[in-house]
């Protein structure tokens, strides 16, 4: 039987291919690069930098509060997330877990800016902010110089009527800090906070996980107050409106 001999040059060149395709074959995978570009579904969930969220079935009563922040020049033509092609120009914004298309109005609190935009992507992944502005959007609220703002994320439908140029909402509000799918984690949750003074709720929601939700508040401004206070341990804390559940 003859043996099959490779020359050094050959066995050299082979190696450097299965390092190429091994390259090809990461970048495939990586999920940074992958998130603005129509790959991941609106309703279910998904993963990126380690983390997975679980996107809203229903946006009704959502209201949130923290920092916008606003994107353009690096996506400008690409596909979003709901798989249209991105203009930095238009009116519309990237939210982690909300239902794509979405409606939604956004208050700058700090210039009390108010505009109606439609949530068409994913993001922004940095912890401290809810929100990616198109740069239109950012330019009709204030926030190009300063690159970021304080503000509310209220969805259109089936929300409160808004009193007060839109500072409270009346309603019923809770601030959800966790969500679970199973049971007993909720169950253990809400036990360590109940321990600690709040009253809350475990409740099934839209998004088949045990939410935890700290309250009830008459208000949003209250809700919102409760939120800024859990967040120190529960950074991703948000509020919602009864009937909003996850």
């Amino acid at each position: 039987m003859r043996t099959r001999r490779f020359s050094p040059a050959r066995l050299l060149g082979n190696l450097v291919c299965l390092v190429l395709a091994a390259v090809l074959l990461a970048g495939c995978g990586g999920k940074d690069s992958s998130w603005r570009k129509g790959g991941v579904p609106g309703s279910k969930p998904y993963t990126v930098r380690g983390k997975t969220y679980y996107p809203l079935k229903s946006a009704h009563g959502f209201v949130e509060e923290g920092i916008a922040s606003w994107y353009g020049p690096g996506f400008h033509g690409k596909k979003t997330a709901s798989g249209e092609r991105f203009n930095q120009y238009s009116i519309s914004a990237a939210h982690k877990i909300l239902p794509l298309g979405t409606e939604v109005r956004v208050t700058n609190l700090e210039n009390h800016r108010s505009l109606i935009l439609r949530i068409n992507d994913r993001g922004p992944f940095v912890d401290d902010r809810v929100i990616d502005l198109s740069r239109g959007a950012a330019q009709r609220l204030g926030v190009i110089g300063k690159g970021t703002a304080r503000v509310r994320i209220q969805s259109l439908g089936d929300l409160p009527q808004v009193e007060d140029g839109g500072d409270v909402v009346r309603g019923t509000f809770f601030v959800q800090v966790g969500a679970f799918s199973k049971k007993e984690n909720a169950r253990g949750l809400i036990g360590k906070l109940i321990s600690s003074g709040h009253k809350g709720r475990m409740i099934l929601g839209s998004n088949n996980l045990w939410n935890v939700q700290v309250g009830p508040w008459e208000d949003s401004r209250k809700a919102d107050d409760m939120m800024r206070v859990l967040r120190t341990l529960y950074p991703h804390a948000f509020v919602v409106g009864d009937g909003g559940a996850g």
